[in-house]
């Protein structure tokens, strides 16, 4: 928090940051008011950002003031910060084979999607959720229904909202663990809701896709055009790992300093098929600068 409070209160960049061709962002602290993460992604050299706009661990949401939105997008637009990417909440799960649950994770969720069209987020990212208690395809399809029936009466195109699901590491249980599992979803959501897909490098790679060699990340990405549509992937969480390919855990690492390695994110950078995207990392902070170490790391890579 400490940390948090120090990039506020440094003085704004007498230029503004070095830019690139990608967006490229990172997961920004909203401490002290929503608004105050697009002040503090301008200062980390984002152009680009994504948030919490609730606890991510708490069913209670936050309450946003007309102000603070009005502010947020204020703010975004000075600094052209673009897209405004939110992600859910933790415990939403769609996918729950408990009626009461699965209620509650409804309920959740639409408040996610209430709160992003106040905001005026471009972006709502989604993990599927968990089919304990059922089967796979029972579980695609229930958070599929979900989904529609959260967002019922909500005018996601006229918001300029689009919700994308994200890939998972591919853990006992959870959904989206291939590009096959995501695919689904939004097929079963075509026509219903604006939907979309978001790639997490360190999921890919710990679920079992080779993104790590130039062959491998060609295959993979192949692969994830025919079954997704690379058109479709709006964001890629750009994450390092600290496991090993094909292990299923889900722990994140400073760009290049995991089992991915750099040479892969510059790949994915400078694929002119993701020129569309943006690039945002989850990284960790475990001391004071990371976040702006790995966003600059990122922008490093951007030919």
């Amino acid at each position: 928090m400490a940390h948090e409070q120090d990039i506020l209160k440094q003085a704004a960049p007498k230029q503004p940051p070095r830019l690139t061709s990608r967006r490229i962002g990172i997961h920004t602290s909203t401490a002290g008011g929503v608004q105050n993460a697009s002040e503090r992604a301008y200062r980390l050299g984002c152009n680009t950002l994504q948030i919490f706009s609730s606890s991510p661990r708490r069913w209670a949401p936050y309450e946003l003031s007309d102000a603070q939105c009005a502010e947020m997008v204020r703010r975004r637009a000075k600094y052209d910060l673009k897209p405004l990417v939110i992600h859910t909440n933790y415990l939403v799960n769609l996918a729950s084979s408990s009626q009461l649950f699965l209620k509650r994770s409804m309920q959740a969720f639409r408040g996610e999607v209430e709160r992003a069209l106040a905001l005026c987020a471009d972006y709502l990212v989604l993990h599927p959720g968990s089919f304990r208690g059922a089967d796979r395809e029972q579980g695609l399809l229930r958070t599929a229904a979900a989904i529609a029936a959260s967002t019922e009466g909500l005018d996601l195109v006229k918001g300029g909202l689009t919700i994308l699901i994200e890939n998972t590491a591919g853990a006992e249980f959870s959904l989206g663990g291939s590009f096959e599992q995501v695919a689904e979803v939004l097929d079963h959501l075509c026509g219903i809701v604006p939907v979309g897909s978001c790639i997490d490098t360190c999921h890919t790679h710990v679920a079992g896709y080779d993104i790590v060699s130039q062959d491998g990340l060609c295959k993979t990405l192949r692969q994830l055009d025919s079954v997704i549509g690379l058109s479709r992937v709006k964001v890629v969480h750009c994450n390092d790992a600290k496991a090993a390919r094909g292990s299923k855990l889900d722990r994140h690492q400073h760009i290049g300093k995991g089992t991915i390695g750099k040479e892969a994110f510059r790949m994915l950078l400078n694929d002119l098929r993701l020129a569309h995207a943006a690039f945002i990392a989850e990284t960790p902070i475990d001391k004071p600068g990371d976040d702006k170490r790995n966003v600059e790391a990122l922008k490093k890579l951007v030919m």
